[in-house]
């Protein structure tokens, strides 16, 4: 049997993004803000993320095909009770980038905060 951080890595991300749709759309936020959060994370442009999520591809490859902006490292805060920063393991670290947007995002957040294009 697979440990939870395993699971979570194998497990489809085609499976994990309605939930995210799910929470932004509870607090009056769009699907189409979220595909920009998810689009300017990962480098995919729309056609290739909709590829992903019909390909079942698991979270690792998700990510391990993605292009991570370079500002990401600009994400800080606590996500789960657990600090961003603090993250040791890559891929948990970008799992946990994507789920600090989406908290941004369903919190109401500006766009251009949560893409860290602000000065």
């Amino acid at each position: 049997m697979l440990v939870g951080v395993q699971r979570i890595f194998l497990m489809p991300f085609a499976e994990v993004y309605p939930a995210y749709v799910n929470k932004v759309e509870r607090k009056q936020r769009s699907v189409d803000e979220l595909n920009q959060v998810i689009l300017w994370l990962t480098g995919f442009t729309e056609n290739e993320f909709q590829q992903q999520l019909k390909s079942q591809c698991t979270i690792e490859e998700f990510f391990g095909a993605a292009r991570i902006n370079p500002n990401a490292s600009l994400i800080t805060g606590s996500v789960c009770g657990v600090k961003i920063q603090e993250i040791d393991d890559p891929l948990m670290l970008k799992i946990r980038y994507l789920d600090k947007l989406v908290d941004e995002l369903a919190k109401g957040r500006p766009m251009e905060k949560i893409l860290r294009s602000g000065a």
